[in-house]
């Protein structure tokens, strides 16, 4: 690399046990403590010793896939963050949302809430529910095609932004002289029509503190990329490889800008599933036994080594601009978490590729991105 390095974003996925479907045999772990609000305070605390960008939480309207395709169980992840939050000081909280079979107006008013209680470090990753057996767990609509349910999503992340700027940040005046608690001039109707809903406002709770929440999503299929291309603070592309990953970000980038907006203002992240060993032959090791735990369900795992070589190749795709950053998806929580924070991170430190403290106080200030100005507020 020539010059100073690019400072690299850093983000890790706290799902479950792990990204293994195996991982809760390999590490022990009950599906009761699965289940508890502790487990994943413990993993997002961990990922913030390593001052990383943020964390998240997948969700969906169906249960996750352990080993051997056995179903787990799910909790849901706003829900889950809302109770992490408070224990958290710095480090951000993205929750997936699925905008199928959901209403704009409570996602708009659960994640406002997010923010409201990690005091500016919220953030969603907006997904649809795409089979029919989601479908008919919720009993108000079938299947719809992929283009239709992606074109929703978007007409959600656009109507769910105006909920949020339905409030104007001086709003709320509180005169206890007079008994008014809102100046209803600074409330504003959206009056959004999206497919098959419509939303009128204002919302019922206040303007965020990040004004808008950080917005990502995946870049998984066309329709999907048009919609995060719209929406998107932050999109996360799988990349089986360094070429891989510059043409999916080159991809992103061309998309971002077709939409109308400033590519550098959207940070693109390589999602990457690891598992760690101090040398590459207990690493390997380690994913035999996982695999054969796991039986046909065996995943596709992205990188299989040590810290030292797992550092070496996020800066090999920092400087070939392959990526902003970085998703990690440890293979097993919290064996794998912890080895990057206290293996990997230091020496991406140590390159001057990522940050020793926290810089900001919000989620959007992570990723230098100002507060937002409110589309209904007057000059």
């Amino acid at each position: 690399m020539t010059g100073s390095p690019r400072a690299l974003h850093l983000a890790a996925a706290i799902d479950g046990a792990g990204a293994h479907p195996a991982a809760w045999r390999a590490a022990g772990t009950s599906t009761r403590r699965l289940c508890t609000a502790d487990h994943y305070v413990r993993l997002a605390l961990e990922a913030e010793r390593g001052r990383l960008d943020f964390v998240t939480l997948d969700d969906a309207l169906a249960p996750a896939t352990g080993s051997a395709g056995s179903p787990r169980a799910r909790l849901d992840a706003v829900l889950t963050l809302a109770r992490v939050a408070p224990l958290t000081s710095g480090i951000g909280l993205v929750p997936t949302v699925t905008t199928t079979h959901t209403e704009p107006f409570h996602v708009s008013k659960a994640v406002a809430t997010l923010d409201y209680v990690s005091a500016g470090r919220a953030g969603w990753r907006f997904a649809v529910s795409g089979t029919a057996a989601e479908a008919r767990h919720i009993g108000r609509r079938g299947l719809a095609a992929p283009e239709e349910l992606w074109a929703e999503a978007a007409a959600v992340a656009d109507v769910v932004a105006r909920l949020w700027d339905s409030w104007e940040d001086d709003a709320e005046i509180r005169d206890t002289a007079s008994g008014r608690f809102i100046d209803r001039e600074k409330l504003h109707y959206v009056d959004f029509t999206g497919p098959g809903w419509t939303v009128k406002g204002p919302s019922i709770t206040p303007r965020p503190p990040q004004g808008h929440p950080l917005v990502v999503a995946r870049a998984d299929s066309a329709p999907a990329l048009r919609a995060a291309a719209r929406h998107a603070d932050v999109i996360v592309i799988a990349a089986a490889g360094l070429a891989d990953a510059r043409s999916g970000r080159a991809e992103v980038r061309t998309a971002v800008a077709a939409a109308g907006r400033a590519p550098d203002e959207v940070a693109v992240l390589a999602d990457t599933t690891v598992l760690l060993a101090a040398d590459p032959p207990t690493a390997r090791e380690r994913r035999t036994r996982l695999d054969e735990l796991a039986g046909p369900a065996a995943p596709r795992l992205d990188f299989v080594g040590t810290p030292a070589d797992l550092a070496d190749r996020i800066a090999r795709w920092a400087a070939a601009d392959a990526a902003d950053g970085f998703l990690i998806r440890p293979a097993v929580l919290p064996t794998d978490l912890t080895a990057f924070v206290d293996e990997v991170v230091p020496r991406l430190r140590d390159q001057g590729l990522f940050r020793p403290e926290y810089t900001a106080d919000t989620l959007r200030g992570h990723f230098g991105l100002p507060r937002p100005a409110n589309r209904y507020a007057s000059a």
